[in-house]
């Protein structure tokens, strides 16, 4: 059998900064990673969380709720527009997201001028679509008028990158989850009291649409790349896919619609899944050369032999795939994030 080729690393990383996770990743899966990204440490460890202290400094918008709800030092209270404010005449602050990216391309650049990344290996920056973050914390009557808002910003963050970072040198990755939530129609209810739902009729043309159009403001030849995603809050799904079928309708309607090339999709596989049927969608899908697959089928509770089960079976269904977990590995515990590089390595071939 011949072994996945290449890996991704989905985006987070439980090392203690950015340098620990680049040098890390560079000597164990050097010549498995065509990019490598920063680890998202500090305030962005827990994906999105750290988006509603962010806000809540603007002016006309308001938390909801007088406790705060706490995930170690950040508080997730969702947020709401005040009375009598116009959602277009809220000003954004900075999110966040451009500081952290030029801080750790320092980092990289430092890196690869030293040989520690070799040459040709991209700098990846993962970022969060306008619905995740306008669905798992602004209210539901708010959702619809802050969007527009809130997506703004993000594509200011994303300008302020791509000015900034050489467009060769460089691969964006859109962190699609949230959206999952919508098209399962799971009604999920999140553990910081407010519920995933889309704010528009037709779900699969609003979510679609939203994905060409951030593919569409990722300018070539900057790389462009989408993680799909079920969660991984406490490590566990908010929704269990009963197989790929969602996750291969949203690339080949993604890849089929964008206006640029996609350069990488990747997609779930959870632990328990090392059966035919989850894998048997991915038959049909037809991703044009040059988009490369990669499955999340590495978990660390069964390292090695896990993976290489779900590997064998996705074989029998997957032309050519690189490997990754299934989220990114930022909330795994710290002694388990080596162990996890070097099973990547260990299942996978030089890309």
């Amino acid at each position: 059998m011949t072994e996945p080729r290449g890996a991704l690393l989905v985006g987070s990383v439980n090392l203690p900064d950015a340098e620990s996770t680049m040098r890390a990743a560079a000597e164990i899966l050097g010549d498995r990673l065509k990019r490598i990204p920063d680890g998202e440490v500090g305030d962005r460890f827990h994906w999105i969380a750290f988006q509603p202290d962010v806000l809540a400094v603007t002016e006309g918008l308001e938390r909801v709720g007088d406790t705060p709800f706490l995930v170690k030092h950040l508080d997730v209270r969702p947020l709401r527009i005040a009375d009598g404010v116009a959602a277009a005449d809220l000003e954004l602050p900075s999110l966040g997201y451009a500081d952290s990216a030029l801080e750790s391309w320092e980092v990289f650049t430092a890196l690869q001028a030293a040989g520690v990344i070799a040459a040709g290996t991209r700098f990846q920056v993962s970022l969060p679509t306008p619905a995740a973050v306008v669905g798992a914390f602004i209210i539901d009557a708010d959702r619809a008028a802050f969007e527009p808002v809130y997506a703004a910003a993000i594509y200011r963050e994303l300008d302020t990158i791509v000015d900034a970072i050489p467009h060769e040198q460089l691969a964006i990755q859109w962190d699609t989850a949230v959206e999952f939530a919508f098209i399962e129609g799971s009604g999920y209810e999140d553990r910081f009291g407010g519920a995933y739902r889309p704010w528009f009729d037709d779900v699969w043309d609003g979510v679609i649409a939203r994905a060409v159009e951030q593919a569409g403001r990722v300018p070539e030849p900057v790389e462009v790349g989408f993680h799909l995603c079920y969660g991984d809050a406490g490590e566990k799904h908010f929704f269990e896919p009963a197989d790929t079928g969602n996750l291969a309708r949203f690339a080949q309607e993604l890849v089929d619609a964008a206006p640029r090339p996609i350069d990488w999709i990747h997609l779930p596989v959870p632990i328990a899944r090392d059966d035919d049927a989850y894998y048997l969608p991915l038959e049909s899908l037809v991703l044009p050369e040059g988009t490369d697959l990669f499955l999340g089928l590495i978990h660390r509770e069964d390292g090695v032999e896990g993976a290489t089960r779900r590997i064998s079976t996705a074989r029998r269904h997957v032309g050519e795939f690189g490997v990754a977990t299934e989220c990114g590995c930022g909330r795994a515990p710290e002694d388990q994030t080596i162990p996890l590089l070097e099973t990547h390595r260990e299942v996978s071939a030089a890309i």
